[in-house]
């Protein structure tokens, strides 16, 4: 099932994002978020557009945000930068793509364009987002460190509506 999420998921989300902090490059945080980080994100990126969790048995396995205007200008303020993830082990069973779907739906009218932001070893993401209709439009060279290594990042944009 897929709803909005409620402060009382901060846990659980906390619980999934710092799986991959811990033990990939897919992000690039470096130290766990507390679930009053997660709390603090739900409550602005609310502002903003939808912020939706995937539960399975009552149990939260994946979320999806609109987690921040691309760029923080004014002329840039019809883009939005999104972000997905999933329990570990939850991949590949679709629960991505219908919180993508979800997600996507949700913020047309208001936002034109979505950007994506994505470590190019992250291969399954970038299968997700290119199956949501997404393209690559960047890619930077050793643009992040962790864990001793050099990062490449690309990112993909999908357009929503005119502009």
């Amino acid at each position: 099932m897929i709803r909005t999420a409620a402060y009382s998921d901060a846990w659980a989300i906390a619980d999934i994002y710092n799986y991959y902090v811990i033990n990939t490059t897919v992000t690039f945080d470096l130290e766990c978020v507390t679930p009053y980080k997660i709390a603090q994100s739900i409550e602005r990126c609310g502002k903003i557009g939808p912020y939706l969790v995937y539960e399975e048995d009552e149990v939260v396995v994946g979320y999806a945000r609109v987690s921040s205007e691309f760029r923080e200008r004014k002329a840039c303020e019809h883009f939005v930068e999104s972000a997905i993830y999933l329990k570990n082990g939850f991949g590949g069973k679709g629960i991505g793509f219908q919180l993508y779907s979800e997600l996507l739906s949700k913020i047309v009218p208001k936002y034109p364009l979505i950007m994506a932001g994505i470590t190019l070893a992250n291969i399954p993401s970038i299968r997700l987002h290119e199956k949501c209709g997404f393209e690559k439009v960047s890619h930077f060279s050793e643009s992040a460190r962790k864990f001793g290594e050099w990062i490449d990042v690309g990112f993909w944009q999908k357009s929503l509506g005119d502009h």
